[in-house]
């Protein structure tokens, strides 16, 4: 019964995550999602329901178009594999919680906390949190634009399950996402832009009240050397160069992950006197 709600969780993460890329490439444009059927960018050719099964079409196809046999792009594949193992994790770790095992190194107090108080809302919550920040993930690392609704509805459906789930830390959560998201604004006026947006200035406060005060600081500290080591790497290989902008989301984004499944030996590690 386990492998089967697995294997279910990551087929749907599949499905998700071919939404997912239909969704980045067509927001930036300005484009309907639910308008048309997805073209071929080559041959501008519709794609035909059964060449666009998540991965068992492109794998089938040879990674190429069937009509004018042109490579298609890995990002299609790598978003849709991308969301479902995120998809398995977050689920798997949401079935861990309920034995409600403590003190062992796949306990995260973070994910655990969340599902104790919402019970069965934690996952599909956990679940839109998760097409969100891929869908910003995508949109920022190829065009250096976080949309405001994927940035809004996440701050507000955070805040209405924090209402559910903890009344009591409203206050604190509330002002450690702020605090952030000033913090991130001074560095935005200071750096005058280059070394933040102000998409980053909005997407922080929602992962600032779910965090709590101690992971957000262990969050920002771990995007911000996950944002130097990839910097100096991308400069060495002269694909960047000092000044220029590099887009921060992802390195928020591929944090916040980290943080949500070994957060607290992260803290022990970073930040051992709290």
């Amino acid at each position: 019964m386990i492998w089967f709600s697995i294997l279910a969780i990551f087929i749907l993460g599949l499905v998700v995550g071919s939404f997912i890329t239909s969704y980045t490439h067509r927001v930036v444009r300005g484009k309907s999602v639910s308008k048309g059927r997805s073209l071929c960018p080559h041959c501008k050719n519709k794609i035909s329901w059964y060449d666009n099964i998540p991965i068992v079409s492109y794998i089938l196809l040879g990674g190429k178009c069937r009509k004018c046999n042109k490579k298609i792009s890995l990002r299609y594949p790598l978003i849709e594999l991308s969301t479902a193992a995120l998809f398995t994790l977050i689920a798997s770790y949401s079935n861990f919680c309920l034995s409600n095992v403590q003190g062992v190194s796949l306990y995260s107090s973070v994910l655990c906390f969340w599902h104790d108080s919402l019970g069965v809302l934690a996952l599909p919550y956990f679940l839109f949190i998760t097409i969100s920040l891929i869908a910003i993930f995508v949109t920022d690392i190829e065009n250096q634009i976080i949309p405001d609704f994927l940035s809004y509805s996440l701050f507000v459906f955070t805040f209405l399950m924090l209402i559910i789930a903890s009344p009591e830390d409203l206050y604190i959560r509330i002002f450690t996402g702020f605090a952030l998201s000033l913090s991130f604004l001074l560095l935005y006026l200071i750096t005058l832009g280059r070394g933040m947006g102000l998409g980053d200035v909005k997407l922080v406060i929602f992962a600032g009240i779910l965090l709590g005060w101690k992971l957000s600081l262990v969050w920002v500290f771990v995007s911000f050397v996950i944002g130097a080591i990839v910097g100096v790497i991308l400069i060495a290989a002269s694909k960047a160069k000092f000044g220029k902008q590099i887009a921060f989301g992802p390195f928020l984004i591929a944090s916040f992950f980290l943080v949500i499944f070994l957060g607290d030996c992260l803290l022990t590690k970073l930040f051992p006197f709290f």
